[in-house]
């Protein structure tokens, strides 16, 4: 059987991504142009700015992960690219181009999950993985627990019913002027403080279910901050140290007691968030404690990348899976089923 060589297309928030992976495991080319310069200055990611780079930077970056691979158009086997979930304009560039890409070529088209791919990011790098797998998905928009029986399989067991994880620390950096992202700025400020100092809440860790919620602690933390700056005492690495701190902690006892009750045999983080040092680290430890490898990404491969994608819709590809060429976008994680009524 030859090889299958997949070029992935990612364009769901802010980085345009080209990625050639062979047979579902060996990366050889990943390419990545992110918007973080441009969206700094906002503190966040704009959509409609987000949407028109990705339409100037797109052809480049495919042209770049071919030529970084040693390819030719013709030498790959199939097109896959994110169609869900994301930012709607942002998912339609990348599907319009892998539509057209794949028609010209006469290929198929395989279309992925964005968290799916990121869990699988873990399988580009670790080849000693036992399933079943508990993962935790955390991100700027996502933060979910995901039972995975076996490789394609997931089973969504619990999810933030408010901001996400990554989503709280873009807001609570820039609430306290760290800069964007958050993730980093929070983290960068917290080695140089003492979680402790200021004390807040570990939201829903006292509750027997795999729900997440971070808007309460985000707020927590804002009011707390506001509190010491009209006493005098207000030390942002201290309070940066403390809202890891009781954001991780939350993070890594809810997805223990998730593979403890579904009886994973490892644990795996994926998505931007599971690039914390801190995260990992308690991650790590909890994990020994209970007899459980956990793994996760290099850092480049957290973040998002079309790497994860042509490696993920390898799945579907050796299934004779494929998407048709009028397979739409969606931003959510739910796709909209076609009402058979009226």
């Amino acid at each position: 059987m030859h090889d299958v060589l997949i070029l992935g297309i990612e364009t769901s928030c802010d980085e345009t991504a080209a990625a050639v992976v062979k047979n579902g495991r060996e990366i050889l080319s990943d390419v990545v142009n992110s918007q973080i310069d441009i969206h700094s200055q906002f503190g966040g990611v704009v959509p409609e700015v987000a949407s028109r780079k990705h339409i100037e930077n797109i052809g480049l970056v495919v042209d770049t992960a071919f030529e970084n691979a040693g390819l030719s158009y013709n030498d790959i086997d199939a097109v896959a690219v994110t169609n869900r979930p994301g930012l709607i304009g942002a998912l339609l560039v990348g599907l319009s181009f892998a539509k057209a890409f794949a028609y010209a070529l006469n290929r198929p088209l395989l279309a992925v999950n964005h968290l799916e791919g990121h869990i699988y990011a873990n399988f580009l790098e670790h080849s000693a993985i036992e399933l079943p797998a508990l993962c935790l998905v955390v991100s700027g928009g996502h933060t979910s627990l995901v039972y995975m029986p076996s490789i394609g399989e997931y089973e969504l067991v619990g999810e933030t019913r408010d901001d996400a994880a990554g989503e709280a620390f873009d807001k609570v950096a820039r609430f306290l002027g760290l800069g964007y992202p958050g993730g980093p700025a929070i983290q960068k400020a917290a080695q140089k403080g003492e979680p402790g100092k200021v004390i807040l809440p570990r939201v829903f860790l006292d509750r027997n279910d795999f729900e997440f919620s971070f808007s309460g602690l985000k707020t927590a933390a804002m009011n707390e901050w506001n509190k010491l700056k009209r006493k005098g005492l207000a030390n942002v690495n201290d309070l940066a140290a403390e809202f890891q701190a009781a954001l991780v902690e939350v993070l890594v006892e809810k997805t223990m007691h998730a593979a403890e009750q579904f009886k994973a045999r490892s644990i795996l983080l994926a998505g931007g968030v599971a690039a914390n040092q801190e995260l990992r680290n308690l991650m790590k430890k909890r994990g020994r404690e209970q007899g459980l490898p956990v793994y996760y990404p290099s850092l480049h491969l957290c973040t998002d990348n079309a790497a994860m994608i042509a490696g993920n819709a390898h799945i579907n590809y050796i299934k004779n899976i494929y998407a048709p060429l009028n397979v739409n976008a969606y931003p959510g994680l739910i796709v909209p089923v076609k009402s058979t009524c009226g």
